[in-house]
């Protein structure tokens, strides 16, 4: 959860942001985005050479944040995908590779963590 705070008094002064997060064990966020435009791969700074029709992007966003490095491993280790992003800081993960690979990889990591783990985890959800 981020905080931010607005009130200052002098509108010269920095804005002052303060990010919080709530102890847990979640998986709060599990998307696939099957068959992304170009565009979506570009503006992630994802690799751009990749077969667009039988594509996807998968996204997760662990608490706590050094999850993430579990979750990239299971990841790489349950399909053929490719790492796009992994943050041990903010607990964000982004995998691609074929639809197929993303789906098993991403199943792969929420059954570890809910089973294993005692995470919560959110359904994953497809567009």
């Amino acid at each position: 959860m981020n905080t931010i705070d607005l009130l200052t008094k002098d509108p010269t002064e920095p804005l002052r942001i303060i990010q919080e997060t709530v102890p847990g064990k979640q998986i709060s966020l599990a998307h696939i985005i099957g068959g992304p435009k170009p565009i979506v791969y570009r503006k992630l700074g994802l690799n751009p050479d990749i077969d667009y029709d039988r594509s996807a992007i998968g996204i997760l966003n662990i608490t706590p944040p050094e999850s993430a490095v579990i979750a990239a491993d299971i990841a790489v280790k349950a399909g053929d995908i490719n790492l796009g992003f992994v943050d041990r800081f903010s607990g964000s993960l982004i995998i691609t590779g074929y639809l197929s690979d993303v789906e098993t990889s991403m199943t792969e990591i929420c059954d570890y963590f809910r089973n294993t783990l005692a995470f919560s985890c959110c359904d994953i959800t497809r567009r």
